[in-house]
């Protein structure tokens, strides 16, 4: 599966809207600590409502314990002000406006474990809970008449399950009992409740059409397939009765119908994998889809939104960078103008505004406003305390690699470098790979170069936001130009006299993990390596993780193709390390499982190599537990500072 490492979670924050704190000087700021970045506050899935004179934004608490928590804000244009909606002692998430404005549904666990819809009148009251079931809902979506809900939910679990449970009599078929999300349909008036799906269905993405008479979805009547399966049907929200629309070839998301209800749109695949890239259209009535970004637009489509006028605006990735592009029915695009920060998810009024989350690598996460000249502004003001903190800027860096291809780096410099001075530098590998560093703030290279530490972040073949070809440049060849690109940009700043080749460390999660694996059983120039969520034996992994097809797109399968697995894992090589390496690892990790960790740990072991397994109890592939993640900062820092001898 896609090893991007993404750490979310479910915000009390600042009332904002009184303006800009006072700007501390350098000398006045506080150096960045692992505590720090507990306090930092993401923002979330803005909703403009149908009027376009409010915007609904989740916003995630600072950590304190084992769960993060989020809520509801709104920005209110009339008087410039930002607030917060929703403040109960749980969470709540995905805001969703009535189509007349004056209803704000959203998703919630506040009364007991699962997350139900919750309905909140805007001319005030307490919001009240229109679904009570034992099942955790995952979407939801508004009729065109404000009348109905739809929602994804899976079947809850029955009186001799809940039994079974209690006396621990609980063995489980692996796929054939497996509760799948269902599509179900409330009524507002009588909160009565219908699936609209089979149990043996599994439903992931849904839109209305605007007739109300039938449902959108992405869904596979093949829930326990390894492979991509997924489908695009219409539901009849009377009969429940399912109509093939479209069977897309590889992965796809993102599913939504055009505002006159003509056309499906969503982010397919240019080929068959590995993950979704263009924006391509469905015509009702067609059985073939146009590839509507793909003539002039080679880059990763992230999202997308219908607009007034038969416009489509796209949101893409261009290296570190986000932007964004106007597309009509014809494919013709208009792009945007640059954006003071680097935008990430959004919403389009019927205005023309675009909502968004900006950010860069020195200015954290808020809410951001473009108006229809293209002029931004930011609107809300909950991370204002992060000014007292100093963050140290991205420099832009590219170089050659082995080929002459040109790869685009960023690099970290410490505060006040002379420019002379040989540097102890750390390579840190993004994950996926078909992720990408981007322009935001990464903890673990702020908190290295606050060390004294040279941090290269290289976006190496592979990464979206460069073409097609550039992704599927370590098709079947991972740990091979890829990790030549790696070694391309470390030597270019050792040329430079910038880097001490004596003092070189890597680092990073999932795919960024096994590259720092791939690296110590391949070369001794490193001196310390930090492997968080890796990938020691490529075969085992296959057969263990969630979502293999991700992997079979590279690969095929390892029990036809077996080669390509073996001679790009690191277990294979491990006789051959000496890197001092920290091994860190979540126990409830289903993308990379423990496994991959214990293969390496053992291995190293075996052959005397200097290595510490730090294992992470409940927690899956991105860490969400406060102690967790500061205790996971700190033995990164303690682990470069041993071997690198840096500041200490």
């Amino acid at each position: 599966m896609m090893r991007r490492i993404l750490m979310t979670g479910c915000a009390l924050g600042l009332i904002a809207g009184a303006g800009f704190s006072q700007e501390k000087t350098a000398e006045e700021k506080k150096a960045l600590t692992p505590e720090a970045f507990l306090q930092l506050r993401s923002l979330q899935d803005p909703q403009f409502s149908p009027d376009g004179t409010k915007v609904a934004f989740v916003v995630n608490e600072p950590r304190t314990g084992e769960k993060r928590t989020c809520h509801i804000w709104i920005y209110e244009k009339e008087k410039n002000t930002s607030r917060q909606l929703t403040y109960s002692a749980k969470s709540e998430s995905s805001p969703r406006w009535s189509p007349d404005g004056k209803q704000l549904a959203f998703l919630s666990n506040r009364e007991g474990d699962e997350q139900q819809i919750y309905i909140l009148r805007m001319d005030g009251g307490e919001a009240a809970a229109l679904t009570k079931g034992k099942a955790s809902v995952s979407e939801l979506a508004w009729a065109s008449d404000g009348k109905s809900i739809a929602f994804l939910a899976p079947d809850p679990k029955t009186d001799e399950e809940e039994k079974k449970k209690k006396d621990k009599d609980d063995a489980h078929v692996v796929d054939r009992e497996d509760k799948q999300a269902r599509l179900r349909v409330i009524d507002l008036a009588s909160k009565q409740e219908r699936a609209l799906t089979e149990s043996t269905w599994r439903v992931e993405d849904l839109d209305w059409m605007p007739d109300g008479q039938s449902i959108v979805v992405k869904a596979t009547n093949q829930p326990a397939s390894d492979r991509f399966a997924d489908r695009l049907y219409a539901v009849n929200v009377q009969d429940g009765k399912i109509k093939e629309l479209l069977a897309p070839q590889g992965p796809f998301t993102d599913i939504h119908v055009s505002l006159d209800g003509k056309a499906i749109g969503f982010i397919g695949s240019r080929l068959d994998g590995p993950q979704p890239h263009d924006l391509q259209i469905l015509p009702l009535g067609l059985g073939a889809a146009k590839n509507l970004t793909g003539a002039n637009l080679d880059r990763a489509v992230h999202h997308f939104q219908w607009a007034r006028g038969g416009w489509v605006v796209v949101q893409y990735a261009e290296g570190f960078r986000n932007k964004f592009a106007g597309y009509n029915e014809q494919g013709e695009r208009k792009d945007s103008a640059e954006l003071p920060v680097n935008p990430g998810p959004f919403s389009v009024a019927t205005t023309g505004e675009i909502a968004f989350v900006g950010e860069t690598t020195t200015s954290m996460p808020e809410l951001w406003l473009r108006d229809t000249k293209g002029q931004a502004r930011r609107v809300s003001h909950v991370n204002d305390a992060w000014q007292q903190y100093a963050v140290t800027p991205q420099e832009d860096y590219k170089y050659k690699s082995f080929d002459g291809l040109e790869i685009e780096a960023a690099l970290l410099k410490p505060a006040g470098y002379d420019g002379k001075s040989k540097l102890p530098l750390i390579v840190l590998v993004h994950g996926g790979p078909t992720g990408n560093w981007g322009a935001s703030i990464d903890a673990w290279g702020q908190l290295l170069v606050a060390r004294g530490y040279l941090v290269l972040y290289p976006n190496i073949r592979g990464s979206i936001g460069y073409g097609q070809k550039f992704l599927e440049m370590n098709r079947a060849d991972w740990g091979g130009g890829d990790f030549k690109d790696v070694m391309a940009g470390v030597d270019d700043l050792i040329a430079k006299g910038v880097a001490d080749p004596e003092r070189l460390g890597i680092g990073g999660w999932s795919y960024g993990g096994y590259m720092a694996e791939w690296a110590v059983t391949q070369t001794t120039r490193f001196k310390a390596a930090v492997s968080g969520a890796g990938m020691a034996n490529l075969i085992s992994e296959f057969g263990t993780e969630d979502g293999p097809s991700y992997d079979e797109w590279f690969w095929g399968v390892p029990y036809e193709k077996p080669e390509g697995f073996l001679n790009s894992s690191p277990f294979l090589y491990v006789k051959n390390a000496k890197t001092p390496t920290l091994i860190l690892q979540g126990k409830e990790d289903t993308v990379d499982p423990p496994g991959q960790s214990q293969e390496l740990y053992r291995g190293l072991k075996r052959y005397g190599v200097e290595s510490e397994l730090v294992l992470y109890p409940r927690e899956p592939h991105g860490f969400q537990e406060a102690k967790h993640r500061v205790d996971v900062q700190k033995r990164v820092v303690e682990w470069f500072d041993k071997y690198l001898s840096s500041k200490k």
